[in-house]
C-alpha cells in the first residue's frame, strides 16, 4: 500500500525497517512502532492514512507474535539498549570512516540511519543530551558530505564547526523527533492507542526535531565532541567499503581504549547502613542489561563501565 501524502515525514523510519527486517528484526520492529505513532499525531483521520496506519498496527502485531519470546520485544530496558548500541555503532562506523577521510554512500547512510534510530529511542523515553547530540551531528553531517560529494567537493574530514546559514538539505528536512506516548507491555495496538479514534490530543504533536526541518541543522559548533575513535560497527551494520589503493598505506585507528576498573569494586561487599529502593534495583538491573547488550557487539567497554555502575549502586546506594 503506497504512504500517503500526509504521512511523508515517516518514509524514512518505514524504509529502514524493511532493510532490517532479516538483518535485525527488532530494529525492523521499533521502526515501524516509531512510524505508527508519529502517523497517528500527523494524520490519523483521513481516510487514506486510517487505512494506512491500520495495516501497520495489524504488521506491528504479528511481529509482536513472532518475536514475543525476544527479550528485546518483551522487556523495554533490553529493548532500548538494543536500539541505542545498535544506533551508536552505526554512528561510530561512519564517524571512524569520515575521520580516516573515507567518503562514500555507506558511511552517509550509516550516519543518517543512526540518526533515525536515536529518534526512534523516543518511544522508550526522553532521549539523553549526549544521544541528541548524536543525532544532531549525524544527521548534519550526512547532509554536509551528501552535498559535498554531489557538488564535486573535498568534505572536511572529522568534526566541524556548523555554519548558522547552512541548510538541512535532503536528509535532514525529512526527519521527526516524536514525543508521543510509548506503547508499553502486552495487549494489542488497537487496544492502547486510541488515536484513530479521536485523533490527535490537542497540543500533542509532532514537531521537528534538533537537527531537521526548514530551519536548519543546529549552528552547535562540534569541535570538542566528544566521540570515541577506534569503535567497529557490529556485524549486521552496512559493510565497510575498502579503501582505495592510495589510501591502503594511512595508519589504521587505534583500537577503543577499555576504561579500567575501579579497584574498590572488585572486591566489593555491600556497605552496613545502605537501604537499596525498588528504584535502584530496577536501575541496578538496567546497567546490567546495558552491559549485557554491549558485548552482542564485543563492546567491551560500555560492558565495562555499565557493570562499574551496578556494582557501585548495589554496594554503596549511590551512583
Amino acid at each position: 500500500m503506497a504512504l500517503p501524502p500526509q504521512l511523508k515525514a515517516i518514509q524514512h523510519y518505514l524504509r529502514t525497517a524493511q532493510e532490517h527486517e532479516k538483518r535485525d528484526p527488532v530494529v525492523a520492529y521499533y521502526c515501524r512502532l516509531y512510524a505508527m505513532q508519529t502517523g497517528m499525531k500527523l494524520d490519523s483521520k483521513t481516510p487514506e492514512c486510517r487505512k494506512f496506519l491500520v495495516k501497520l498496527m495489524d504488521q506491528l502485531e504479528t511481529m509482536k507474535k513472532d518475536l514475543g519470546e525476544n527479550d528485546s520485544i518483551s522487556q523495554e530496558v533490553v529493548g532500548n539498549a538494543h536500539i541505542e548500541n545498535y544506533a551508536l555503532k552505526m554512528f561510530l562506523y561512519a564517524d571512524n570512516e569520515d575521520r580516516s577521510g573515507r567518503f562514500h554512500k555507506n558511511m552517509i547512510k550509516s550516519f543518517y540511519s543512526s540518526s533515525l534510530l536515536l529518534d526512534v529511542l523516543s518511544v522508550f523515553g526522553e532521549l539523553s543530551e549526549e544521544n541528541i547530540q548524536h543525532r544532531k551531528y549525524a544527521r548534519w553531517k550526512a547532509t554536509y558530505i551528501h552535498n559535498c560529494l554531489k557538488n564535486g567537493e573535498t568534505p572536511q574530514a572529522g568534526p566541524i564547526g556548523m555554519d548558522e546559514d547552512e541548510e538541512a538539505g535532503e536528509f535532514g528536512a525529512e526527519g521527526f523527533s516524536g514525543q508521543g506516548a510509548s506503547f508499553r507491555g502486552g495487549g494489542s495496538f488497537r487496544d492502547q492507542d486510541h488515536s484513530l479514534d479521536p485523533g490527535p490530543a490537542p497540543g500533542i504533536g509532532f514537531a521537528p526535531g534538533p537537527g531537521s526541518g526548514p530551519s536548519g541543522p543546529p549552528t552547535t559548533n562540534y569541535n570538542n565532541i566528544h566521540i570515541p575513535p577506534g569503535a567497529h560497527a557490529p556485524a549486521n551494520t552496512p559493510a565497510e567499503l575498502p579503501p582505495p589503493a592510495a589510501e591502503a598505506d594511512k595508519p589504521v585507528p587505534a583500537p577503543r581504549s577499555v576504561p579500567a576498573v575501579d579497584p574498590a569494586l572488585l572486591h566489593a561487599t555491600q556497605q552496613g547502613g545502605v537501604h537499596l529502593s525498588p528504584e535502584d534495583f530496577t536501575l541496578a538491573q538496567k546497567y546490567c542489561k546495558y552491559a549485557g547488550s554491549a558485548l552482542q557487539y564485543e563492546d567491551v567497554g560500555t560492558a565495562v563501565q555499565n557493570l562499574q555502575k551496578a556494582l557501585k549502586l548495589l554496594t554503596t546506594g549511590k551512583e
